[in-house]
C-alpha cells in the first residue's frame, strides 16, 4: 500500500471548513459539525431481523463569551457519537484511516481508530471522554484521516501450476 500525500487526500474530501489549515503533508483533518449523546439500547443478532441501533439525542451547545463566534459542548465522562462536517468518496482500491488528533487524547478523549472505504456521506465515530470534564468547540479538529492506495499485484501463476524454469541441458563429451 503507499500512503497519499494530504494535498491528493483532500480532493476525497467534501466539505472542507478551511484546506490552509486542515490539510497536512500526510493527513488531513476532519472536523466536529454535532455530538450525540447515545440512547442505552441497541441490538446486534445474527441474521440481521432484530438490529437495532442505539438512538442519538443532540447535545446542546453553550457560549463561553460573548466573543465566540462558534458554540462549545460541555460533556461530562462518557460515551457519544461525533457527526463530522466532511463526507468522503474513495476510490475502489483506497482505504482511508482515521484516528484521533493528540490533541483530543491530551485532553481526555479519544475515539477508536476507524478503517474506512467507498462512499461515505454522513461520518461518524463514538467519541469516550475520559476526563471529568471535556469541553469541544463546535469545528474542532480532532482527528486526522490518512489515506492509502492498493498498490497492484504481479499476476501469479495459476493454483497448482508451478513455472518452470528452462534450463538449458549440458552434454557431457566422451574423450576416447
Amino acid at each position: 500500500m503507499e500512503l497519499l500525500p494530504g494535498r491528493e487526500t483532500v480532493r476525497r474530501v467534501s466539505r472542507l471548513i478551511n484546506a490552509k489549515y486542515q490539510v497536512h503533508r500526510y493527513s488531513v483533518h476532519l472536523t466536529v459539525r454535532n455530538i450525540y449523546a447515545l440512547d442505552p439500547v441497541g441490538q446486534v443478532d445474527f441474521g440481521g431481523s432484530e438490529y437495532a441501533p442505539a438512538g442519538k439525542a443532540a447535545i446542546g451547545t453553550v457560549r463561553r463569551s460573548a466573543e465566540d463566534r462558534y458554540e462549545w459542548w460541555d460533556l461530562s465522562r462518557g460515551r457519544y457519537q461525533v457527526e463530522f462536517n466532511e463526507s468522503l468518496e474513495l476510490a475502489e482500491d483506497e482505504l482511508g484511516i482515521l484516528e484521533p488528533e493528540e490533541r483530543l487524547l491530551r485532553a481526555g478523549g479519544s475515539h477508536v481508530t476507524v478503517s474506512l472505504r467507498g462512499h461515505i456521506e454522513t461520518l461518524e465515530v463514538p467519541l469516550v471522554v475520559e476526563t471529568l470534564r471535556m469541553q469541544i468547540k463546535k469545528n474542532a479538529r480532532i482527528s486526522r484521516l490518512r489515506l492509502f492506495r492498493f498498490k497492484p499485484t504481479a499476476k501469479a501463476a495459476p493454483a497448482g501450476r508451478k513455472r518452470s524454469r528452462r534450463v538449458p541441458k549440458k552434454t557431457a563429451r566422451r574423450r576416447g
